[in-house]
């Protein structure tokens, strides 16, 4: 009784390992067949080599470098939808939505679909898999060094203003040549009172003070004490 006993114990124990270990290998194939892997390749428009580069999915929870010539893989990708990112300090690449669906009793692989935006906002178009990235353009992080010019000298304010008084030191001799007595005189007086500012503001303030009245009268009175003189 007592062998029967230890052989039926021996045999459950069996069965039950066994069990066990059917389990988990249904539960490996089920994990094996929900994943799938991502491959693509960044690309310059020259085609020249590109830095060792990190490629992204949702900010990080997939990760990868690029190789030598730009490729790169991102392995067991659960399904979903995510969204590829190309951590690129030289270069802008363009952003990726990849949708994953998972596999059907009819079809082993998984349904990949990806679309692309050129930049935040953009349309958007599906492209194919593996992805090809192409660069759009190169970050520029300084401002171009201009070159000598002879138009920016021209450009000068400074320039400018001794440009002009060398032209009225050349043509205004010729201007007064020109002009009457009189306005030779009006001139002279002008010159005088902008080289002295104590008499232009006095003249100033006497035109501003003077009543043109006061002036009649006095202009009167001024012809009349000489036809006066003249009678005498």
């Amino acid at each position: 009784m007592t062998i029967l006993r230890s052989l039926l114990c021996h045999l459950l124990l069996l069965a039950i390992h066994q069990w066990q270990s059917k389990s988990t290998l249904v539960g490996a194939a089920t994990t094996t067949t929900t994943t799938t892997t991502i491959r693509g390749r960044l690309r310059l428009p020259d085609d020249s080599l590109l830095n060792s580069t990190q490629v992204m999915l949702n900010d990080g929870e997939y990760s990868t470098y690029t190789q030598r010539d730009g490729a790169f893989v991102l392995y067991n990708v659960l399904p979903g939808v995510h969204l590829l990112d190309v951590q690129s300090h030289t270069h802008l690449f363009s952003q990726v939505k990849i949708q994953l669906l998972e596999a059907t009793e009819t079809d082993d692989e998984m349904g990949l679909k990806c679309i692309e935006y050129a930049y935040p906002g953009a349309s958007k178009q599906a492209i194919p898999h593996p992805l090809i990235l192409t660069a759009h353009a190169q970050y520029q992080y300084f401002e171009p060094r201009q070159g000598f010019s002879i138009g920016t000298i021209f450009k000068n304010p400074m320039l400018i203003m001794m440009l002009f008084s060398v032209g009225l030191m050349f043509f205004m001799p010729k201007m007064m040549e020109n002009l009457d007595d009189e306005q030779k005189e009006q001139m002279q007086k002008q010159m005088e009172l902008q080289s002295d500012p104590t008499k232009m503001l006095s003249s100033l303030w006497g035109d501003m003070t003077n009543d043109p009245e006061a002036e009649a009268k006095k202009s009167i009175k001024g012809g009349s004490k000489a036809r006066r003189s003249k009678r005498e």
